[in-house]
């Protein structure tokens, strides 16, 4: 049996989850990011993540070429930082300037957890690329999270 896109895309909606955005360098040292709804931990030992970025975003590239990038869980008040990142336009640091990391990957300040990642595989996802990444370095504040559920943003009651 086989679903149509539009169940798939209805099915997947009902799924609440935090809202994350990765970022990276290319080879030329511009900054670039993007909006990820597929995102999760894949080990703790030694500590990996996924994210699955989609082969036709303007900065797919830039992931493959890099072999590093950043991983941010963004804060209930930063619904502006992934509503950018999720437009396809050149600059999607207009106005939210990026901090460096150690490494110079640029690092959206703000961001309820920031996970610095160290590329250690990729798979063909279908219409994505699977991004396997090593914790290189972490930080985590005291707010809370920006959450997406049924194609809208949601917060954490008190």
């Amino acid at each position: 049996m086989t679903i149509s896109n539009e169940q798939f895309r209805a099915a997947m909606s009902r799924f609440a989850s935090g809202v994350t955005v990765i970022t990276t360098r290319d080879a030329n040292g511009a900054a670039h990011g993007i909006t990820v709804s597929a995102f999760c931990s894949l080990s703790a030992d030694p500590p990996l993540i996924l994210a699955c970025i989609h082969k036709e975003t303007g900065s797919h590239y830039a992931f493959l070429e890099r072999q590093a990038f950043v991983v941010h869980i963004l804060a209930e008040h930063q619904r502006h930082v992934s509503e950018q990142f999720a437009l396809p336009t050149d600059d999607k640091f207009d106005g939210i300037p990026p901090l460096d990391s150690s490494d110079g990957l640029p690092v959206i300040e703000g961001s309820l957890v920031t996970l610095e990642c160290e590329m250690v595989n990729t798979y063909d996802g279908g219409d994505h690329t699977i991004l396997i990444g090593k914790l290189v370095y972490s930080e985590v504040l005291d707010d809370k999270p920006l959450l997406y559920f049924h194609g809208d943003y949601r917060k954490i009651a008190p």
